[in-house]
């Protein structure tokens, strides 16, 4: 199926009310993060995104991502996790529906998951559904405000419509929960460039 276009003021109005709703927490501690983090745990997830916050390198930041991301995906109970790593492989394959259909059955087993409607919002974008994938993203955001993955598929999203200040905005974010992402402080030069007409 074929994305649908939005308009480029309805695109950037929602991405920019997404943006400006996420509260961010700027308190951080690096330290024993790692060594102290237990799966699963709201407090664990915090320590790592705190660290996250004042990693000192890309590497470091890289390694904080991934960890983040694999609790985040096994965050829910088995048969949630089941649901989620389904629509995952559904979606790797291109079975969008299917995928979609998979992380909507993880939703109404466990709403508070917020990566179920990350990697909804992912498949619901893949299949056309733009409105759908922006509202996910919005439910992502407002359950973990500090999802750097959220912020960076709303830009990616926002970045495809050709919504260059929706996208910026989005990166922004990214930045300021993630500050040593891979290749971020370019992406965000560029996306500046393209939103204000102007470099850093």
């Amino acid at each position: 199926m074929s994305r649908r276009p939005l308009g480029d003021q309805a695109i950037a109005g929602t991405v920019r009310r997404i943006v400006l709703g996420a509260v961010v927490c700027s308190v951080g501690l690096y330290g024993a993060a790692l060594a102290q983090v237990s799966s699963n745990k709201p407090a664990a997830m915090d320590r790592l995104l705190d660290a996250l916050k004042t990693a000192p390198d890309a590497q470091t930041a890289a390694q904080l991502e991934a960890r983040l991301q694999h609790d985040w995906l096994q965050a829910g109970s088995p048969a949630v996790t089941l649901l989620i790593n389904r629509g995952l492989r559904l979606l790797e394959t291109g079975e969008t529906a299917g995928a979609v259909q998979s992380f909507s059955d993880a939703i109404t087993l466990q709403p508070e998951v917020a990566e179920a409607w990350h990697q909804r919002a992912i498949a619901r974008y893949h299949a056309g559904d733009l409105n759908g994938a922006i509202q996910d993203l919005h439910e992502t955001v407002r359950l973990q405000p500090r999802d750097f993955a959220a912020f960076r598929t709303l830009a990616d999203i926002a970045a495809a419509q050709e919504d260059w200040k929706g996208a910026y905005a989005a990166w922004q974010k990214v930045m300021e929960i993630d500050p040593k992402t891979p290749n971020g402080e370019d992406r965000l030069r560029d996306l500046k460039r393209k939103a204000l007409g102007e470099d850093t």
